[in-house]
């Protein structure tokens, strides 16, 4: 070949090679906050923007991001907003509401800039649960939801992101997110879509971490605790139990190769009042007391539980509404029975499934949510609770945990007797994550017919009909009766009590003490209760925050009257500590149970194996 064309050849493939450089460069949203250089408690965000193919773009921060089901417009965090051309100079920027910016001479956009403040000491009327907030907290932490600080342009969500932060010596970027750069001042994160950005939360501090293997995943906890109460180790020890029981619940394998938990531990009151986490794909984000790690222990394994299972719903089934969300004009979709409800039912069921529970702990559980549904609004069909959650039905959510959670049991007994034992809502939400998956969203109104048709079961389409887009109670007493559990809507009993004291936890958070015995009944004048009496033993058997609740409650359950109880305390007297055993007699006290429900002794063998299918 002619050695002039081969250098012909040469130069065309360079100048392409440098201009698909230079595109993908510019074909994406570059980021930088440099998070050493705190401002009145916010930090600078830069952006070093992509093409804008016209003249007049738009520039969001979300109104509502998925999980939260509440409307944070995070655009209000956001002040001295400006836009630059490639020479620095300022072009016209209009805001449009809270979370909006429209920026004229759009094809010139070269750099965006602006100022972020934290939400978790924010003044500001419409609080953010912290979960779903940001922290600013110089030369100690950052909590980085990610929605709090980057936005997008209209119509270009799809593009990918690349998020450069500066960050003080020996700081640890915990994330989800793919890190592909890391020194000790700097960290990249780099995400596929504004959708997968916002799915992902980072926390910034000095290291407290730990790594799990668990089903082929490789799952970090990172821990923030400003006095050293509770670490990262604490926690894998106490949720590695739940974690592989979760695992085993999904099949033996998990739907991911990498998840996050990220938790943030107040020191004092949260401002929010209120403790929790919030949802991810790939990750949640926690915000908890600094309390001693024996009380949070099951507080972390029950919303660990719970937020762990979201990796199958909504990753990996969900509807158009969450796959194209719109992070400004949302559009709710009218199955939060299934993304949070069944989340909740699995959160609880995998617990006894794998023997974390017995069975009458789990029927306690089961009676908290029934008890706390019956508060709820009867009158409203599910779907419209879901649909409508943002404004006219929005102080209605909290029954998406509650009777969300009993459609779930519902939803796996009917299964399960439908089947004798051999289909089940876990295996429905297989076959579902299999039908759809993460880039294949369902249409809302087509769920209901598809699981029908999956199942097999036309009873199910008429479950449906009946107790989720209608509104006849759900049928708790005929699928608890399937499995040999009888239930009483309403059922004359005895009540039964430690002796009408009230009960706290100890100035060290070790131990539970008498609080309140002002009001002390028969029985607790006889066994003599004194204010800070710190509760040892209950009938022979060693009391700990972790038991304490499971404890107390069987024995109640199960007293009858002149039953001697005793009670080892601890007590303070002439300034030593001195153990010593209180008794009493028991005296029930006449009341109406609600939602009564026990293992029917005369259950038949049938409903035996159901039972044994359903909780082994």
């Amino acid at each position: 070949m002619n050695p002039f064309f081969l250098k012909i050849l040469f130069s065309i493939g360079l100048i392409l090679l440098i201009n698909s450089a230079l595109q993908a460069q510019t074909n994406r949203y570059t980021f930088e906050v440099d998070l050493k250089k705190v401002k009145d408690d916010k930090l600078q965000v830069t952006l070093q923007t992509p093409t804008i193919p016209k003249s007049e773009i738009v520039y969001c921060l979300p109104k509502i991001v998925p999980g939260t089901y509440s409307i944070y417009d995070f655009g209000r965090f956001a002040t001295e907003f400006q836009a630059f051309d490639s020479k620095g100079k300022k072009l016209k920027v209009e805001q449009i509401d809270s979370n909006r910016w429209k920026i004229a001479k759009a094809d010139k956009l070269a750099k965006i800039q602006y100022w972020i403040e934290d939400t978790f000491d924010s003044e500001k009327d419409n609080f953010v649960f912290e979960p779903a907030g940001t922290n600013i907290e110089e030369g100690k932490n950052f909590v980085i939801n990610t929605f709090g600080f980057f936005g997008y342009f209209e119509g270009m969500k799809e593009l990918p992101y690349e998020l450069n932060f500066e960050k003080p010596t020996g700081f640890f970027g915990a994330s989800s997110l793919k890190n592909t750069k890391t020194t000790a001042t700097n960290d990249r994160f780099e995400s596929g879509t504004y959708m997968d950005l916002a799915d992902a939360p980072i926390m910034f501090n000095k290291p407290d971490t730990t790594t799990l293997i668990v089903g082929g995943a490789k799952i970090l906890i990172s821990v923030y605790s400003p006095n050293k109460v509770l670490s990262a180790k604490f926690v894998g020890e106490n949720i590695s139990t739940t974690l592989n029981a979760q695992k085993d619940y999904l099949g033996g394998k998990l739907p991911i190769d990498n998840y996050a938990f990220i938790i943030y531990l107040f020191p004092n009151m949260s401002k929010s009042g209120s403790l929790g986490a919030l949802e991810h794909s790939y990750s949640s984000m926690y915000s908890l007391p600094e309390a001693q790690p024996e009380y949070l222990t099951q507080v972390i394994r029950d919303v660990a539980a719970h937020e762990f299972f979201h990796i199958v719903t909504p990753l990996n089934i969900h509807s158009e509404e969450i796959h194209y969300f719109d992070f400004i004009e949302p559009k709710m979709s009218k199955h939060l029975w299934l993304y949070e409800g069944v989340t909740e039912y699995f959160a609880s069921h995998v617990q006894i499934k794998s023997g974390l529970y017995g069975l009458e702990k789990y029927i306690y559980v089961l009676k908290e949510k029934m008890n706390n549904a019956s508060n709820f609004r009867q009158d409203l069909t599910f779907t419209e609770l879901s649909s409508k959650c943002l404004k006219e039905t929005a102080d209605q959510y909290g029954n998406v945990y509650e009777k969300g959670a009993l459609i779930g049991l519902c939803l796996d007994l009917k299964l399960h007797k439908l089947s004798n034992g051999k289909y089940s809502l876990r295996q429905l939400m297989a076959d579902l994550s299999k039908e759809y998956g993460k880039e294949k969203p369902f249409k809302d109104e087509e769920l209901f017919d598809k699981i029908t048709k999956i199942t097999g079961f036309p009873e199910i389409r008429q479950f449906f009909a009946d107790h989720v887009e209608g509104t006849k109670p759900l049928p708790l007493k005929e699928v608890l009766g399937s499995v040999g559990i009888s239930f009483d809507e309403e059922k004359e009993s005895k009540r039964f009590g430690l002796g009408n004291i009230g009960l706290g936890m100890n100035e060290e958070k070790t131990g539970l003490i008498v609080s309140d015995n002002g009001e002390m009944d028969e029985m607790g004048k006889e066994m003599g209760y004194q204010i800070n009496d710190r509760l040892i033993k209950i009938n022979g058997k060693a009391l700990d925050l972790q038991t304490a609740q499971e404890m107390i409650v069987d024995i109640l359950q199960n007293a009858k009257d002149e039953d001697i109880l005793t009670v080892e305390v601890e007590r303070t007297v002439d300034g030593k500590k001195t153990q010593m055993e209180l008794k009493g007699k028991m005296k029930g006290v006449p009341d109406v149970e609600k939602f009564a429900m026990k293992a029917d002794p005369n259950a038949t063998s049938e409903q035996v194996a159901l039972r044994k299918a359903w909780l082994r």
